[in-house]
């Protein structure tokens, strides 16, 4: 069901609030629809359903504007991305039937414990692989098969966060990314391919069965679509590599944090 609210004067603050989060999701190639989520429901007392769908379809014009300038800068693992891709689209539609069958305080809790467990295993990677960087360890190779396994977990995983929670499933998406080992340079570009692909499938599913609410979609999207290509252009390659390890650490705080919220808050 697509509806538009009426106007309120707070709504003017949305297209800065896409512009941040399309900048910061293109470059870490989350799409933006992790912040999206809590953002509408703590700050703009969106109803958590609402808030789900209208969250997917104000991601989609980031992921596909940063989608685009990554490929440009080829930037994108298309084998990878594809493996993910095709096993998110069975979980996005599954994951969009769960939105149905829980209330508002059922789905924040939901997503409040997801962000926190994600958290919890990003800085567990990070810290087991500092831990084996400091001993001159190296970690050994996943096998084919192996890695197969993990992108198709992970992209499943993705999928179902996308269609549940309207988040794009940036953090199951991250984390596969990372687990098989692709070079950070890859990993925001890959990602925003992957999570275009969710989203467009979650998005299809919650035309069906969710409520989008297309005033808020304009104003988030005034500010994402600019954001989004210009992430991209800002940080070279270069100085992505450096700053891996900072930005897992920092992303997997700041999900800590809004899981916190998400639970806490009534």
């Amino acid at each position: 069901m697509v509806f538009h609210s009426v106007f309120e004067n707070s709504y003017l603050w949305l297209p800065i609030v896409g512009f941040v989060i399309g900048l910061f999701g293109s470059v870490i190639g989350g799409g933006g629809g992790f912040f999206f989520l809590p953002v509408l429901i703590l700050g703009f007392n969106v109803p958590a359903q609402v808030a789900v769908s209208t969250s997917l379809a104000a991601t989609l014009p980031i992921c596909i504007g940063g989608a685009w300038e990554h490929y440009r800068k080829r930037n994108i693992d298309l084998p990878t991305g594809f493996v993910f891709a095709i096993a998110g689209i069975f979980g996005a539609l599954l994951g969009a039937r769960f939105t149905g069958v829980l209330n508002t305080n059922q789905l924040k809790i939901a997503f409040g414990i997801y962000s926190i467990l994600l958290a919890l295993v990003m800085l567990f990677n990070n810290w087991r692989k500092n831990r084996a960087d400091a001993r001159g360890i190296k970690i050994k190779k996943d096998s084919t098969t192996r890695k197969n396994t993990k992108r198709s977990f992970y992209g499943f995983l993705a999928g179902i966060i996308t269609g549940t929670f309207g988040t794009s499933g940036t953090a199951p998406v991250l984390a596969g990314l990372f687990s098989v080992k692709l070079p950070v340079k890859m990993i925001a570009g890959t990602s925003l391919l992957i999570v275009f692909v969710n989203t467009v499938s979650a998005l299809g599913a919650h035309f069906m069965i969710g409520r989008i609410d297309f005033t808020l979609v304009y104003f988030l999207t005034l500010g994402s679509i600019v954001g989004s290509v210009t992430g991209p252009r800002l940080i070279p390659g270069a100085r992505v590599e450096r700053a891996e390890k900072p930005v897992r650490l920092w992303f997997a705080l700041i999900m800590i944090a809004f899981g916190l919220l998400m639970i806490l808050t009534r």
